[in-house]
């Protein structure tokens, strides 16, 4: 498909289907855009927008961010999983604040040397908050390419979809070319089989309900309420009819190692904690 042809279609659909109201694309602020893309990751746009609202709310600057306690970091991002984006977040305010006079940079180089951002965060911060023609490539936007430009190719790699996505850029407006083929992409297959099945580096989605990962969640919050426990307290948080079996238990001790390997929590004193220096205040 020629490269005009295909960002006339796209901006069509857009215009007419595309969410025009996500609080982060009413923002050029790169700290506000930044914590968008961060929250985006591995979570669905409807559980990011009260989120984002009640994250900036609570930290509405960079500089706010850094000066916050890593406990109420991880209080607000409840609900969100995936918490080492929170510590994560929380360790780029500090390097931005105290290495970078508290400005996010521009260039995505030097952003994806940031902890909790990638190419792909890196080139939407570049494209959405300083308006950078760069080439980046996240799931929706790969589902698009996969479906106009690979349609009757398997095992397709992302270096060869990244080097289409450089053919077809705009000259201008960036930023809401983008937004229209993340919308295209999420929106506009319907039940379509998904095409990023087609991908080489596809991977099919682990359920959540009963997984380490949500294992992680709830020891996560329960510690960072602000009671210090102890192991067996722990426990009497966590799946009640299982708490006291010998491998329920190796699963806690095994996820609480890891916690405390990520600094998100440790253990002091026999008590499980948040991490030093970040107690709940």
């Amino acid at each position: 498909m020629a490269p005009a042809k295909f960002r006339k279609s796209i901006r069509a659909w857009y215009g007419a289907h595309g969410r025009h109201d996500l609080p982060w694309r009413r923002t050029h602020n790169p700290y506000n855009i930044l914590v968008s893309e961060v929250m985006l990751q591995q979570t669905q746009v409807s559980r990011v927008i009260p989120k984002y609202r009640e994250f900036l709310a609570a930290f509405p600057t960079i500089q706010a961010l850094h000066r916050a306690p890593l406990s109420s970091v991880l209080r607000v991002w409840q609900g969100m999983g995936y918490n080492r984006r929170a510590l994560y977040l929380k360790r780029l305010a500090d390097i931005v604040v105290r290495s970078c006079k508290g400005s996010i940079p521009s260039d995505p180089e030097a952003l994806t040397k940031l902890p909790a951002v990638g190419k792909a965060t890196a080139g939407a911060i570049a494209a959405f908050a300083f308006g950078k023609r760069v080439a980046f490539l996240e799931t929706n936007i790969r589902r698009v390419y996969l479906d106009r430009f690979f349609k009757h190719r398997r095992r397709v790699r992302d270096a060869d979809i990244l080097a289409t996505i450089k053919e077809t850029l705009p000259r201008r407006g960036i930023r809401a070319w983008y937004y229209a083929l993340m919308d295209y992409g999420a929106l506009a297959f319907g039940r379509i089989r998904n095409a990023n099945r087609r991908s080489a580096h596809y991977a099919r989605p682990k359920p959540f309900k009963g997984s380490r990962r949500e294992l992680r969640g709830t020891i996560l919050r329960v510690v960072v309420s602000g009671t210090p426990l102890t192991p067996d307290g722990l426990r009497t948080h966590l799946r009640p009819r299982h708490r006291h079996t010998l491998h329920f238990r190796r699963t806690i001790r095994n996820t609480v190692d890891q916690l405390i390997r990520e600094g998100l929590i440790e253990k002091r004193h026999g008590h499980i904690t948040p991490a030093h220096g970040t107690r709940a205040q």
